[in-house]
């Protein structure tokens, strides 16, 4: 049986501290719904109803749209147990990106493991925690991080992340815009200058 809470209470903090993968889900006023899976490493629990992952660059960017096209910046979070006892967890609230770049990203991005490819954090108010059980969810072994991405990104380099930016993370399947700004969220290196 589902139940619900106001707040994250210690033992979903410490559920959640033992995933290595949750799912986001986001929509805009109109269009196409979004779910992404994550993992890295990359949440972090700041506060009894404050939440953060820190997001590595992919092949598009539907959070940051939709949470940019939308007046109540809708977003949930889920996580569930794929071993041990049979849980879901999900944090619904209003999310925030907070830009690479900018001094808010500057601000929390110490709460993270260092990522090479980061293009944001995205943050969220949470409102309500639901726990259901979960005993469709089958029962998975976790091997290790791929690392594939961060590598990737690192192999890279700078200035190819910035144009991929440019190229691939501007706008949402549906045509929204991210506002992302390539130049602001990473310096161009001296070469691009000569």
């Amino acid at each position: 049986m589902g139940k619900q809470f106001a707040r994250i209470e210690p033992e979903h903090r410490a559920f959640i501290e033992r995933q290595k993968i949750f799912f986001v889900a986001s929509a805009p006023p109109q269009g196409r719904i979004n779910v992404s899976p994550k993992g890295l490493s990359s949440f972090r629990v700041l506060g009894d109803n404050d939440v953060a992952y820190l997001d590595c660059t992919g092949s598009g960017s539907e959070t940051r749209a939709h949470l940019s096209a939308s007046d109540d910046k809708r977003l949930t979070i889920m996580f569930c147990a794929f071993e041990g006892n049979p849980v879901i967890l999900r944090l619904y609230g209003q999310g925030r990106s907070l830009m690479r770049g900018t001094p808010e990203y500057a601000d929390l991005v110490p709460k993270f493991d260092d990522m090479e490819g980061a293009r944001q954090i995205v943050r969220l108010s949470v409102e309500l925690v639901q726990t259901s059980c979960g005993m469709g969810v089958p029962l998975f072994d976790y091997k290790q991080e791929r690392g594939s991405l961060v590598r990737y990104w690192t192999a890279q380099g700078v200035n190819n992340l910035r144009k991929y930016w440019g190229l691939k993370n501007m706008k949402s399947i549906d045509g929204l815009p991210t506002g992302f700004a390539p130049d602001s969220m990473a310096p161009q290196a001296l070469t691009d200058q000569v």
